[in-house]
């Protein structure tokens, strides 16, 4: 049995983590963005208007922690329900 608690609160402070230096990367390399598309993605498409405030930063940071802890909760009930 996975101690659920327990994990939320490091998937959390993990996401977290990944977050800001993700955003702090797009905010002091700003050719980042299109680069990743390019070579992660292999995409090639414009990103529009780069919009770096206090306001996005943490509407970003709670939107990402809420999935992350929505995948993670998906993860311990699959995990304790399915028998081995």
């Amino acid at each position: 049995m996975i101690d659920t608690k327990h994990l939320l609160k490091v998937a959390s402070a993990w996401i977290s983590i990944v977050y800001v230096v993700c955003y702090a990367g797009v905010a002091l390399i700003p050719g980042v963005r299109q680069a990743f598309l390019l070579y992660s993605l292999h995409s090639r498409m414009p990103i529009g208007e780069s919009v770096l405030t206090l306001g996005t930063f943490i509407s970003g940071l709670i939107l990402w922690n809420i999935v992350a802890l929505l995948a993670v909760w998906l993860f311990v009930a699959l995990w304790n329900g399915i028998k081995r």
